[in-house]
Order: C-alpha cells, then structure tokens, then sequence
C-alpha cells in the first residue's frame, strides 16, 4: 500500500487536504505564494516592521502570527496558491488544527517507514498532500458579498 494512503487512512478527518477541504466551504480568499514546489523550510522571522515568512530569500509580510503560521503549512508543501478564511477570528484555531495534521503526519511517517526510505516516503507525502490541495483548488480572489442587508429608513 501506498504510504500516504496509509497515513491518510491513519488521519481520517485530520488528514491536512480534508481539514483544508471543510476551510475551503467556509468564505475565503485565494492567496499566492511564489515559490517553488520542493526543498522549501519556511521561517517565522520577527521584524521591526512585523511579522514575516521567509521562504529560501523571498519574504511575505504577515499582519499577525496566526496568519504567519497559517502560510507557513501550505509554504512547507510548496503549495503556491491556496485559500486563506476571510474571517481572521478563525484562522488561529485552523492554523493550529493545520499544524497538527502536519506533525502528527511526520510522526506516523517515522513511526510506520524505515528510517531507509523515510525520505521517499516523506516526499510522496507531502506530493499527495499538495496535489489534493491543488485539486480542491485556492477559490475566488475575494468572497462574494451577495447576502441581502437592512436598508435603514424604508
């Protein structure tokens, strides 16, 4: 059996693509990273001017750490476009969930392969993962704002 069907199997819902699939039915944005696709160790760095993630020598400005963290998950799989929630409240708490699918799929990876192949392994991994991602697709630039509003005065 495949490796990351095997972990995939392992997750269930805590599979990184299903938790970004149930992001993706909530309102988002697309986000773009120009990176490349492997070889990526993105780095939280603390700046005079703020938050940043470095990835090999370009930096993205982030508003906060959640976000910062947020990115960083999708920068390691070299995913370059991405849905990021709209709703900055949430993106703490799925930044969290994100980071979770990733260390607890770096563990069964350890845990499951021998340390011979485990370097194949995590890259077929993290190939399975980006492509599911992809698949599930970034989504539309803004949210639409088509909910019916009060017009005061009527």
């Amino acid at each position: 059996m495949d490796v990351a069907a095997e972990i995939r199997a392992a997750l269930g819902d805590e599979w990184l693509p299903a938790i970004y699939s149930a992001i993706r039915s909530q309102r988002t944005r697309s986000y773009k990273l120009n990176i490349p696709k492997r070889g990526n160790e993105p780095h939280i760095q603390y700046t005079l001017l703020g938050i940043e993630l470095k990835v090999g020598r370009k930096r993205f400005a982030c508003p906060d750490l959640a976000t910062a963290r947020y990115l960083r998950v999708f920068a390691r799989l070299g995913c370059s476009e991405f849905a990021i929630p709209y709703d900055i409240s949430t993106i703490s708490g799925l930044a969290d969930q994100l980071e979770t699918a990733w260390q607890r799929s770096l563990f069964l990876v350890e845990t499951t392969v021998s340390s011979d192949l485990r370097a194949a392994a995590l890259t077929k991994l993290v190939k399975a993962m980006r492509d599911e991602i992809m698949n599930i697709g970034p989504g539309e630039p803004m949210p639409l704002f088509d909910r019916e509003t009060r017009q005061r005065g009527q």
